[in-house]
Formats: C-alpha cells, sequence, structure tokens
C-alpha cells in the first residue's frame, strides 16, 4: 500500500509516540497520494499543522474498498520500524474510511488505545470484539450518503454490550461531518487521554 507518514517535530528527540492511523474516503482512492491530503489530519499536515501522533495515512486502491489484514499488516510494519507507543495507537477515517475503521478495530482490537469512525456504514459483525474500546462516533444528521441511522446502530449495539460510546450529531451537517471533527482540538485531546494498558487495567478489574 502507498501511504503518507507523519513524524512530528522532535520525533529523534522522543523514545516513544503516540500513532494515529487515518483511513480516507472512496473520493481519494487511487495511486496518487495527493488525493490523500484532501480532508483530514493528511489536509492538516499540508496546510502546516503540527500534530503530536506519528500519522500514518495509507491510500486504498482505486476500485477497492479497505481490506482490514493490509491496513493491518502496514500499521505493524510502522510499528516495528518507528519509535512507536504500543500503548497509545488510534484509528480514526471518515466516510468509506470510517467503515474500515470499524473493521480494523474488529481485526486488532487489543492493539487499540481508541477509535474514532466518522460517517461510517454500521459494522455489526465486530461489535463483540470492539465494545471495550473507547470510542467516539461522529454524524451529520442530514447526510444523504451514509444515513446517521448507522452510527446510531453500533452506539446502541455497543451500548447494549455493556461499551459506552460517545456519539456527536452535527444536526445541520451532510455527508463532511469530518471537516468539523478534525478541525476540534478537543478531538486529539480525547484520543490521547486514552491508554491501551489503562483499558486493559479495567478490563481485568470488571467483576
Amino acid at each position: 500500500m502507498k501511504f503518507l507518514l507523519y513524524l512530528p517535530k522532535g520525533y529523534e528527540e522522543q523514545e516513544h509516540w503516540p500513532l494515529l492511523l487515518f483511513m480516507h474516503g472512496s473520493g481519494e482512492r487511487g495511486d496518487d497520494l495527493n488525493l490523500v491530503k484532501k480532508h483530514g489530519p493528511p489536509k492538516l499536515i499540508e496546510n502546516g499543522k503540527d500534530f503530536p501522533f506519528i500519522i500514518i495515512s495509507p491510500q486504498c486502491p482505486k476500485d477497492s474498498r479497505w481490506k482490514s489484514e493490509d491496513v493491518v499488516a502496514l500499521l505493524d510494519h510502522i510499528m516495528q520500524i518507528h519509535n512507536v507507543d504500543d500503548n497509545r495507537v488510534y484509528v480514526t477515517g471518515l466516510s468509506m474510511g470510517g467503515a474500515g475503521t470499524w473493521e480494523v478495530a474488529g481485526a486488532v482490537p487489543d492493539k487499540l488505545a481508541a477509535i474514532a469512525p466518522i460517517c461510517g456504514r454500521s459494522n455489526e459483525t465486530v461489535v463483540e470484539k470492539i465494545v471495550t474500546i473507547p470510542t467516539w462516533i461522529f454524524h451529520g444528521a442530514k447526510d444523504p450518503t451514509v444515513k446517521v441511522e448507522h452510527s446510531e446502530t453500533m452506539v446502541r449495539l455497543l451500548k447494549e454490550k455493556g461499551g459506552d460510546p460517545k456519539l456527536t450529531i452535527y444536526p445541520e451537517a451532510k455527508h463532511d461531518s469530518w471537516t468539523e471533527t478534525y478541525d476540534n482540538e478537543e478531538f486529539y485531546t480525547w484520543l490521547l487521554s486514552h491508554e491501551l494498558k489503562m483499558r486493559k487495567k479495567m478490563e481485568a478489574d470488571k467483576p
């Protein structure tokens, strides 16, 4: 897979860094990596924003959809060759990448500290695997492309299994519920507040 890699300022001066995996939507597929810079963290990086993460932004091939095994293989590769804090690995994506976020989380729930799917289709098959992963879901109430019910369904199913997902619905937003999300500093603060060892300790402490 082709991918964009962002290393934070002072990368060499710190032993471990959080890792954020970003998965784009269907419009950015292909073999031109510049397309990946259209939305989300890659767009913000292109515009000069600094992040306290290593950010990996793969590109899905043309006429294809995200394959979790390919994304996980890339994630593992990056974790092996870069200074990644295994305790703070996060996944987010929009539209097709939102659906991909659910799938990747279901494939490697024990590797992720938190996830944030944006306007992605629901995936009931992963609910039991991801129920303890801190999850913040975003959607536009007037989304004509992927109906808001997809996110509402995932919230309901996760809560039924004992999960505690966050849901933000933008009342006037259509399909673009990602610009406001990725522009919000609170979003990144929330991601960084979660650590894998903290989640595993909570799981172990449950009766």
